[in-house]
């Protein structure tokens, strides 16, 4: 399962993909939802409408019949007493032959239920329909002939048309002979008002999925563009990486060049050349003390001074490749004592000034300060000229503060790559460590000031600390 989840994990590539995809397909889900929504309320509305409107024009329609219809027996029915059987004749047979269309006709009930004219489909004469229904249980007769007492009406349900004998949905027309006691009426079949709104609705269908193909379709574009941006500022960013890791693996290369060499000079200027003088005075005790020269144990006593010397030659040496007091008494010793051998080796006239710090720095914190102010003194001794130098490290409330001030004859910051190896350092030692480098520089002298935040400012010790008796005591921390 852990493998599983190791096979899926993303990378940081994939990852910035997917978030600039997901709103993408967010907002595109969002919009075919809205315009679904949309379309299908408009398009539902159109489609009532145009129902309406096509059943109003069949129920006109009917009306029209009917009133020919009627034309055609007033004048009998007008004349003719309530039992006038020859004249109900007339009429039934006046109604049978006024046949319209393929499936047009006039049908006949009494208020009885009994079918008394149906020209299309005689087998519903001279029969009881009361209380007949279509197949969704919607009565027939018995409406016809509430509304044909009422004085007329429309009614729909559902009948068999004539022409295909299958059951299609009709709307009728009736009106009531009162005398008589007749409901007289025509229909129509609107199986072509439904073809025309099922028609009307599969065209809606049809727009909703070309409308989801085509909001599909620009989600993909989008997402290929957004792919697509992303590889050649992916493949761009790489490029400039690579080239930038080339730079400091050059300058890395470089920087450990010239410390092996400064070592070596060191090495060979200093204790290669104490060595020599060591043996030499050894060689020529040894060769008095055979000769029983009494002036011998000078030469001795003279190697054994330069032994001396080259002991603490090593040990500078050694302390300036890691400082032992830094690991051992802090940040603030370990600056004075590079600040006192700085003004020893050089003359210039150093100042070291520090306070109590509240929180400790990390391990990582005191090493970047330290290789800052030991490089600052660097460029001072080799290229500023100057006759004052001053260190000041302190903390505050965001974090600690390193300051190097000397009153040389300045840096040239004229340009962006007008700055050193040595400064190049520094900023990227402060950028480790998430802090600022500041560098003003003047005629008048030079100010490095390294700051680091306070996430590398650790908890006070549990032990309280002795009370400050000098300068170094006073700079632990």
């Amino acid at each position: 399962m852990s493998g599983l989840i190791r096979h899926f994990r993303l990378n940081y590539g994939q990852k910035i993909f997917l978030l600039a995809t997901l709103p993408v397909i967010l907002a595109a889900v969002v919009i075919s939802v809205l315009v679904t929504l949309q379309s299908r309320q408009m398009a539902e509305r159109e489609i009532h409408n145009l129902e309406a409107q096509l059943i109003a024009a069949k129920r006109d329609e009917l009306k029209n019949y009917l009133s020919i219809a009627r034309t055609a027996f007033i004048n009998i029915y007008g004349r003719a007493a309530p039992d006038d059987a020859n004249a109900k004749l007339t009429v039934t047979q006046i109604l049978s032959s006024m046949l319209y269309g393929q499936d047009g006709y006039f049908f006949v009930y009494d208020y009885d239920g009994n079918n008394l004219v149906s020209p299309r489909r005689t087998e519903l004469i001279g029969r009881n329909w009361s209380g007949a229904a279509d197949p969704a249980g919607k009565p027939i007769t018995d409406e016809l002939i509430r509304l044909a007492r009422s004085g007329g009406g429309y009614h729909s349900y559902e009948g068999i048309k004539p022409s295909t004998g299958q059951p299609a949905r009709v709307v009728t027309y009736v009106i009531g002979l009162q005398d008589w006691r007749w409901a007289v009426g025509t229909g129509v079949f609107i199986d072509d008002v439904v073809a025309a709104v099922a028609a009307s609705r599969a065209e809606v269908e049809t727009r909703m999925r070309r409308t989801f193909l085509y909001i599909g379709a620009i989600t993909l574009a989008a997402l290929l563009l957004v792919f697509t941006s992303g590889m050649f500022i992916t493949i761009r960013e790489r490029r400039l990486a690579d080239a930038k890791l080339k730079k400091l693996t050059q300058r890395v290369f470089d920087a450990q060049e010239e410390e092996r060499g400064r070592v070596a000079r060191e090495l060979h200027d200093g204790i290669s050349q104490i060595l020599v003088g060591i043996r030499f005075a050894l060689d020529t005790a040894r060769r008095r003390l055979k000769a029983g020269d009494a002036k011998a144990e000078a030469h001795l006593d003279r190697g054994i001074d330069t032994l001396s010397t080259a002991i603490q030659e090593v040990r500078r040496i050694s302390r300036d490749l890691r400082p032992g007091t830094l690991d051992d008494l802090g940040l603030g010793p370990a600056l004075k004592t590079l600040a006192e051998e700085f003004a020893a080796r050089t003359g210039i006239e150093t100042a070291f000034e520090t306070v109590v710090f509240r929180n400790r720095l990390a391990d990582d914190a005191k090493i970047a300060l330290y290789r800052i102010a030991q490089e600052a003194l660097t460029n001072v001794e080799r290229h500023s000229s100057a006759t004052k130098v001053s260190i000041d490290v302190r903390g505050h409330a965001k974090g600690a503060t390193l300051r190097v001030t000397d009153n040389g004859r300045g840096i040239d910051l004229s340009g962006t790559r007008g700055a050193g190896l040595g400064l190049r350092n520094m900023q990227e030692r402060v950028e480790q460590l998430d802090g600022t480098l500041r560098v003003l520089s003047s005629r008048s002298g030079t100010v490095i000031e390294a700051s680091v935040p306070l996430s590398h400012m650790l908890p006070p010790q549990d032990s309280p600390p002795s009370p400050p008796s000098d300068l170094s005591t006073k700079a632990s921390a």
